[in-house]
Formats: C-alpha cells, structure tokens, sequence
C-alpha cells in the first residue's frame, strides 16, 4: 500500500489533485472488496474500462489518468485516425482503448493468455471500437510455435522457463511478428512482453524497416535475464535497425534523444 500511496503521490496528472487521487484509492481499495462482478470506471475523457480487483495496471489509469503518463500520452498525442497502432502483450487493452479510442487509430492488438484475452475484447466492446481493433489471441515469438504461458501473475505474465514450473500455465500458439503483421503498415508499436522482447525482434526484421513505423515503445527491465537476454543487447538490436532512444516530455511536447535506452523508466521510447 505505501508503494502505491508513493506512485500516485508522485503522479504528474496528480499534483495539485493529490485529494481526489487519494479518494479514488480509497474507493477503489473498499469498494472493490464487494464487487461481484467487472466495474465500468472513466479512462479517457472519450473512453472507459472494464475493471476487477488486481488489475495493477488498469487501476492506475482510474487513479492517475494514465498508468504510464509519458509513453501513453506519447501514444494518445501521436497517431491520428488514419494511423495503425499495434499493441502487442496488449493485457486488458488500456493502450488499445488509449491510441482508437482516444486518438481514433486503428489497432491491431495481440495478447496471449485465453483469460486476460476475454477481458481484451470486453473492453473493447465496451468502448464500441470493434471496427477500428482487430484482436488477436496469440503470442509473437521469432519462430511459429506453441509455447507454455504462466497464467497467474496478473500483468507480469510471460512464457514459462524451468523456473516457473510451480505455476500454473496455459499452451498457446506464437508467430512470428513478420508473418503476423506482413500486410499492415503501424506507425506505432507497443512491445511489453515481460522480457521476451528479443525474441519478437529477430522474427520481426521486415516490420522493424517498414517505411509506416515512426516509434516503437518497448518495456526494457531487466524481464530478458530469464531468457538469457540483457537490456543492453536488446537495445543494441534496435540501433542495429536504425532506431535511436528518446525521452518524452507530454506538458512541452519535446522530444529528447538519450545517449543510451531510458533507464529512469521501465520503459524505451524508439523512434
């Protein structure tokens, strides 16, 4: 509790309404406890979401207004309704809603687990965004295969190794980002894969060149090491493809390149 207490204290779209942040807290953290079935709760001022308790992720987008401020208003102020925005590990589609919903992009999201999908395409119902997002229950891999799934860690779900073999897990199938995607022009993907973003840039060269993609925002921390990867080497990868590393500020909207990936956030802005 005081590490959440911390985030939405420090929340940039909560300074000034610290009170009321902390009174969604309150609200969310009681009322939740007899919620029996998903609550509809305001995202956007155009959008909503599909809520249930333990959702860390989309219960910091009621509290804060966006979970993850600088990438997600990066998203929400880029695209435009002619735009494709690919979300991939797109979880309960906060992104998803955020770049059709908000920016009226169309969207290709892609989440692996059967649970978590049900909750992708609730949401999107909700926000009645069916002809703007295609859905894909399915995993992004370097080759087409099926793979193990942990099934019980919320938004920190990933592809089974050895060390997991206590948890609960589900097969699913994976393809490779360049057979997925070999039509579609993005100009923008998210790639938060709990550290098997390696293995979605080796199957996807052809994608990563394309003359659409503009920014490509990837979870970098430290998740790789499970299988063998090191941030550095990922990011390495992208430099390879001609991308470079940048920090984004929402209230200027000034755009600042790094020396090296963002190591202040969990997360890397390439463009």
């Amino acid at each position: 509790m005081l590490k959440l207490l911390r985030f939405v204290l420090g929340h940039p779209l909560c300074r000034g309404y610290r009170v009321s942040a902390l009174q969604r807290v309150l609200k969310w953290q009681v009322g939740s406890r007899f919620m029996r079935v998903p609550m509809v709760v305001p995202f956007t001022s155009q959008t909503s979401l599909l809520m249930e308790r333990g959702m860390t992720g989309a219960t910091g987008n009621y509290y804060c207004g966006l979970h993850e401020f600088e990438d997600m208003a990066f998203v929400l102020n880029l695209l435009r309704p002619h735009d494709q925005f690919v979300d991939i590990g797109a979880n309960i589609g906060s992104y998803t809603v955020l770049a059709s919903g908000g920016s009226g992009a169309s969207s290709i999201a892609v989440e692996p687990l059967p649970s978590t999908f049900q909750r992708l395409r609730a949401n999107i119902r909700c926000n009645e965004l069916d002809d703007l997002v295609t859905l894909h229950n399915a995993g992004i891999a370097d080759t087409e295969a099926s793979l193990r799934f942990t099934s019980t860690l919320d938004t920190v779900n990933h592809v089974a190794t050895e060390n997991d073999s206590g948890l609960e897990t589900v097969e699913v199938p994976v393809f490779p980002l360049d057979k997925l995607f070999f039509d579609e022009s993005p100009v923008c993907i998210k790639i938060d894969v709990e550290g098997f973003e390696r293995k979605v840039i080796n199957g996807g060269a052809k994608v990563l060149q394309s003359d659409s993609l503009r920014a490509v925002l990837m979870e970098l921390n430290g998740s790789g090491d499970r299988y063998g990867y090191s941030d550095d080497e990922i990011h390495r990868d992208m430099l390879d493809f001609e991308f470079r590393a940048f920090a984004y500020d929402p209230f200027t909207r000034v755009l600042r390149e790094l020396s090296n990936r963002n190591e202040t956030s969990g997360n890397t802005l390439y463009l």
